[in-house]
C-alpha cells in the first residue's frame, strides 16, 4: 500500500442459477482435498468429495431503480442510431469500486447493512462503474475449521450485483485485516490457523529482533505441512475451488476477476512495514523478513550453494530498523552494502523467494480457474514510492522487490505473472510525485511508468488502484491521465477505485466521482469536453440522490 506524510493510519461444480424468490446459503465441510506437491508444477490430485449444499431463504434483493446512466444512453440513441456499435468500440478504462472491508458478517452468514448495500450498487450502476471489488477473507470463510466453509454472505453481495448488472473482483484474502493503512476493521485469521502459528511460531514472518508478525503465514512455510495437515499453500487451493464451486453460477458472467491473495494487505511482499503497535512509521525503510526457521534454513542452503556459508547466518547486520532512512545505515547509504556482491547475493535470494511463493500461489489458481471462459486472475503488486530517489530504494528491498539504480525487480514479477496469464494489479496510480514529501525523494510517478514498462515487456495487463482515498479532481485528472490517456496498446485494463463508503457519497463527491467514471470509460471513443462531463455527472447526481442520501446513512450506522 502506498503511504505518504498526510495519512499514515493508515484480494464439484453446482448447476442451475439460484431462485430468484431466495438465495441458498452454501455451507460445505468436506474432507481437506489432497493436493501434490507445492511447486510450480503443483496439480490437484483426483476430485474433492462431493459438496453437500444446504439452502436457507434470505430476503432476495429488491429491483433497483431506473438506471440513469441507461437513461442517457438512450436519450442518445435517438441522435446517433449508430450507438449500439459505438459503445461496443469504446476503448476506455473500466472502473470498479471496492467495497467496505467488513461488506460480509464476521460469521460470514450474511452481508452488513444489507440496505446500504442495495442502495450503493445500484447507485454505482447509475454512475456507469463497470462493477465492485471485494475481500473473501479466509478468516471468514473458513473460520468454523478446516475444509468447513460459508461463503453464504458473499452469495448474498453476488446475487445482488447480478441484479444490478455489475461485475465482480473477487479477491482471496489470505491475509489479516487490520495493521495495514487504511484497515478499519479487524479480522484475523482462522482461529484454527493461528493455533498452529501459537504452537509453531516459526510459521509467523519474523525480523532481525525476533519479532513475529502473524498477518499472513511465512512463505518459507508453503511446503510445510502445518495446518492441521496441510501445506498453506495446499490451504489455499482448497479456499479458491471451494469459493469456485460455490460461486459457480456467478462465475464468468458476474465474477470477472479473481485477485489471488500473496502477502499482508494481499500484496505480493514481506510485511516489512506493520503499522500495528507503531512498529513502522512512514517514510521508514522497514526491515528484512527472514529470520523464522524456514527462511533461514533456505537462506543457508543458497549460501552453501555458492560458497559462502558465512553469509547462511541471516540478513545484512548494518540494515538500520524500521523508521530510519537509507543514509543512517551502512548497509542502505549511497555506497552502501547492497550494491557489494554480499549485497547482490542476499537480495537476489530474498526476493526470488517472493516470486517462487508467487509462483506457486498461481500454479495453484490455474489449477482451479483456468479454463473458466470469462474469469481473469490478477495480483496486487505494493506501490512502494518512498526513497524511490535514492540508488539503493532501500524500502522496496525489505519488501522483496530487488529494484535498485543498478537493477529492475519488476521485470521478474511481471515475467512470473506472465507464466500464468495474469493481470499486474498496480497501486498508487492517483499520486503525484510534487505532492509528497521531497526529502523521502518520493516519485510515485517514475514507479508507475517503470512498473508499466514492465508489464508492457512482459506483455501483461496492467490494472491500478489509487492508494489512498481521494475525492477531488487533481486526484482523478492524474489517475485519467496515467490509466486512460494513452495510446491504446499502454491503457490500463482496468481501474479500481478506493473506496465504496460515506465520503463517497457526499453530494459533490459523488458529483465528481460520476464525471470521473465517464471521462475513464468513454476515453479514445471522442473528446469529451468537460461542460458535457460537468452536466452529464450532475445529472447522475440528481437522478440517484435518493440512493447515496440512502447509503450514506447506513453506511455510517
Amino acid at each position: 500500500m502506498a503511504l505518504n506524510l498526510t495519512h499514515q493510519t493508515g484480494a464439484a461444480a453446482m448447476t442451475g442459477t439460484p431462485p430468484m424468490g431466495s438465495r441458498p446459503a452454501l455451507l460445505a465441510t468436506p474432507a481437506p482435498a489432497a493436493v501434490s506437491g507445492t511447486g510450480a508444477g503443483m496439480a490437484r490430485s483426483g476430485s474433492s468429495n462431493s459438496l453437500r449444499l444446504q439452502a436457507q431463504t434470505v430476503e432476495p434483493a429488491q429491483a433497483q431503480a431506473t438506471d440513469f446512466h441507461q437513461a442517457m444512453t438512450q436519450d442518445r440513441e435517438a441522435e446517433h442510431p449508430d450507438l449500439a456499435g459505438e459503445e461496443a468500440r469504446k476503448v476506455g478504462v473500466p472502473v470498479y469500486v471496492m467495497m467496505p472491508l467488513d461488506t460480509v458478517r464476521k460469521d460470514g452468514s450474511a452481508l452488513n447493512r444489507r440496505k446500504a448495500m442495495k442502495a450503493s450498487l445500484a447507485a454505482l450502476k447509475s454512475a456507469g462503474a463497470k462493477g465492485i471489488m471485494v475481500d473473501v477473507w479466509w478468516g471468514i470463510a473458513e473460520s468454523e475449521g478446516p475444509g468447513q466453509y460459508n461463503f453464504a454472505g458473499y452469495i448474498e453481495l453476488m446475487e445482488m450485483a447480478k441484479k444490478n448488472g455489475l461485475k465482480v473482483q473477487a479477491v482471496m484474502s489470505f491475509h489479516q485485516c487490520g495493521g495495514n493503512v487504511g484497515d478499519s476493521v479487524n479480522i484475523p485469521l482462522p482461529k484454527w490457523a493461528l493455533e498452529e502459528m501459537e504452537k509453531n511460531q516459526d510459521l509467523a514472518y519474523t525480523d532481525r529482533s525476533g519479532r513475529r508478525n502473524f498477518e499472513y503465514i511465512s512463505l518459507g512455510a508453503d511446503s510445510v505441512r502445518a495446518l492441521k495437515g496441510r501445506t498453506p499453500i495446499q490451504c489455499y487451493a482448497d479456499f479458491m475451488r471451494a469459493f469456485r464451486d460455490h460461486l459457480a453460477p456467478y462465475m464468468g458472467n458476474t465474477i470477472c476477476e479473481i485477485q489471488v491473495g500473496m502477502g499482508p494487505a494481499g500484496e505480493l511482499r514481506f510485511p516489512s512495514y506493520p503499522e500495528s503497535n507503531g512498529t513502522w512509521g512512514f517514510p521508514g525503510i522497514g526491515e528484512f523478513q527472514c529470520y523464522d526457521r524456514y527462511m533461514l534454513s533456505s537462506l543457508k542452503a543458497a549460501a552453501e550453494a555458492v560458497g559462502k556459508p558465512e553469509w547462511g547466518n541471516g540478513g545484512p547486520g548494518d540494515s538500520g530498523s524500521y523508521n530510519q532512512w537509507p543514509e543512517d545505515t551502512n548497509f542502505f547509504r549511497r555506497e552502501g552494502g547492497w550494491d557489494s556482491e554480499y549485497g547482490q547475493f542476499f537480495m537476489s535470494w530474498y526476493s526470488q523467494m517472493l516470486i517462487e511463493h508467487g509462483e506457486r500461489i498461481l500454479a495453484a489458481s490455474s489449477a482451479v480457474y483456468n479454463g473458466m471462459p470469462g474469469v481473469k486472475v490478477s495480483v496486487k503488486v505494493a506501490g512502494i514510492h518512498w526513497h524511490y530517489g535514492t540508488r539503493s530504494h532501500a524500502p522496496e528491498l525489505t519488501a522483496g522487490y530487488y529494484n535498485t539504480r543498478n537493477h529492475d525487480g519488476y521485470k521478474p514479477i511481471a515475467r512470473m505473472l506472465a507464466r500464468h496469464g495474469a493481470v499486474l494489479n498496480f497501486t498508487c496510480v492517483e499520486m503525484r510525485n510534487h505532492e509528497q514529501p521531497q526529502d523521502a525523494q518520493c516519485l510515485p510517478e517514475a514507479l508507475v511508468q517503470q512498473v508499466a514498462n514492465a508489464a508492457k515487456e512482459a506483455g501483461i495487463g496492467l490494472a491500478g488502484e489509487n492508494a489512498l482515498p481521494r475525492y477531488d479532481e487533481t486526484a482523478h485528472d492524474q489517475v485519467i491521465a496515467t490509466a486512460a490517456e494513452k495510446a491504446e496498446e499502454n491503457r490500463m485494463v482496468a481501474f479500481t477505485y478506493l473506496r465504496m463508503g460515506p465520503d463517497l457519497f457526499q453530494p459533490d463527491n459523488w458529483r465528481r466521482f460520476a464525471g470521473f467514471v465517464k471521462r475513464m470509460t468513454e476515453t479514445g471513443v471522442r473528446d469529451v469536453c468537460r461542460e458535457q462531463v460537468e452536466r452529464e455527472a450532475q445529472g447522475v447526481a440528481h437522478a440517484t440522490q435518493h440512493h447515496i442520501h440512502e447509503a450514506a446513512a447506513a453506511l455510517v450506522n
